[in-house]
């Protein structure tokens, strides 16, 4: 391959190789290799720190790793998961089964334990919003690690329910619906005022890797519920949604309301918890 060549489109990605040398550059100044040492830089007291990255799919670990390397510098972060369990749990889902299958909940499990005993992580970071249902056992199996295992949801849902009002509630991912509204009421303690909203569009544009119209497709959606009813904040339901705040850095003062995100949110509190304030 000459520079500058293009990977033909019949094998699936239309990259020039110049473009491709960027591509493999960036993604390794975000997501390194494996190691064992301390990460090179960051934040002192989060140096030498390991957490543990539940993930529902192998494709969200760049948004583990780039928004973990943002909130929790110095951390080393150490990925498990993969794509299987998000295929299972899609197909559940299209089928009107629960979306948290058995096999899933026994996938987490066994994931959990490599991150303790291989990993030998301080903390475990459930990423996955569908899987959050997952939280109760893991957290069971790794009490006797000493490792507290924590939602990456449920600090956004805090946050929302303390701003107080009614919430507006957006996903992009069908099969996650159901455990965002589960969590989000466990964290208000019953009944809570809010609306939801399932935009697949968004999901569809951030699969065919066109971000911005994925950001785009939020925005309007979010000053579309404004124009129809009293809304209070809004809470993007997975971590994918967290490029959200790439195109909109500052909510407040985009849409008037604070919008919470869990790519956000959720490692500012395990950096609450690595690196306490004195």
């Amino acid at each position: 391959m000459t520079p500058g060549q293009k990977i033909s489109p019949d094998q699936g990605v239309n990259l020039s190789s110049t473009e491709a040398l960027h591509l493999f550059s960036d993604y390794l100044r975000v997501t390194g290799v494996a190691h064992t040492g301390p990460e090179p830089q960051g934040d002192p007291r989060l140096i030498g720190k390991r957490l543990g990255l539940l993930n529902g799919s192998t494709w969200i670990t760049l948004w583990a790793n780039y928004f973990g390397r943002i909130y929790l510098p110095g951390v080393h972060l150490i990925n498990a998961g993969n794509e299987a369990v998000q295929i299972n749990f899609m197909e559940a889902h299209s089928a009107g089964l629960p979306s948290l299958p058995a096999a899933n909940l026994a996938a987490f499990n066994r994931y959990a334990i490599d991150l303790a005993e291989l990993g030998h992580v301080d903390a475990v970071l459930i990423t996955c919003s569908t899987m959050n249902r997952a939280y109760p056992k893991v957290n069971e199996t790794l009490r006797r690690y000493g490792i507290p295992v924590f939602q990456i949801d449920r600090p956004m849902m805090e946050r929302a329910v303390n701003h107080g009002g009614r919430i507006l509630v957006i996903a992009t991912h069908g099969p996650t619906v159901e455990s965002t509204k589960a969590l989000l009421q466990e964290v208000a303690g019953g009944a809570v005022s809010m609306t939801g909203a399932l935009v697949e569009e968004a999901w569809n544009c951030l699969a065919r890797g066109e971000v911005e119209e994925h950001n785009a497709i939020l925005a309007k959606t979010i000053r579309d519920h404004l124009k129809a009813e009293e809304i209070k904040c809004a809470v993007l339901a997975q971590l994918s949604m967290t490029v959200f705040l790439l195109s909109y850095p500052n909510p407040v003062k985009e849409f008037g309301i604070p919008v919470y995100t869990s790519g956000q949110c959720g490692f500012e509190a395990v950096r609450e918890f690595l690196a306490p304030k004195s």
